[in-house]
């Protein structure tokens, strides 16, 4: 997946993501090629959100990348390895650089544009005070909203999606799904893996409408 006309300067100033155990043999998926995925997937879905919301839209405020638990705290506690947040006390996302460079090789590249499309829909969230009763359904409408994002940028040709997208995307969901036995009613729950793909799935074919906005 790549954005089309995006706008991105041709040497953009690379993130420097640890090395990482890669299933990629041909030697494409660089750091210079992630950092540029990164940057387009947060310029899209900043355009998606305005073009969807219009005036007095503010779009996520920083983008932060971080090596280690601790680097970076939201409201005082520190953020995890392996894994990405929007914080909105800071109004921004923050995101393990090494595990998401690692996910960005071994799933590809589609998965980056999901996960910066699912945190920045928390921030959407924030900005319309959705709040709902359980973290599960916060979680499943993030990722019906990630799914409306990448299909309505594919549809209109700002985002060209590749022969294995939709494979990498699916991928992606699962790899992100909650163990077997997770009670779906628990603190932090975010939905199976096939929860999710169909979460995903309904906002990518069917727009917001399917992700009660």
């Amino acid at each position: 997946m790549f954005a089309a006309g995006c706008g991105l300067p041709s040497d953009p100033a690379p993130v420097t993501p640890a090395p990482g155990t890669s299933s990629n043999e041909d030697g494409t998926d660089t750091p210079e090629e992630f950092s540029a995925d990164i940057q387009a997937a947060e310029e899209i879905a900043a355009e998606y959100w305005a073009e969807r919301l219009g005036a007095g839209f503010s779009p996520v405020q920083q983008l932060i990348a971080y090596e280690r638990e601790g680097d970076v705290d939201c409201s005082g506690e520190p953020l995890p390895r392996n894994n990405a947040v929007y914080c909105s006390a800071g109004d921004f996302i923050a995101y393990d650089v090494n595990w998401a460079f690692d996910a960005f090789r071994q799933i590809g590249d589609a998965f980056l544009f999901y996960l910066l499309g699912h945190e920045y829909a928390h921030g959407i969230q924030a900005r319309l005070g959705i709040r709902k009763e359980f973290t599960i359904e916060q979680e499943l409408q993030a990722d019906c909203m990630a799914g409306a994002f990448i299909g309505d940028k594919a549809r209109e040709g700002r985002l060209l999606m590749a022969d294995n997208d939709t494979q990498e995307l699916a991928d992606g969901l699962e790899s992100v799904g909650d163990e077997p036995g997770q009670p779906w009613f628990a603190e932090g729950s975010h939905g199976s893996a096939e929860q999710r793909m169909d979460a995903f799935a309904g906002g990518y074919e069917n727009s917001l409408e399917s992700c009660g906005l």
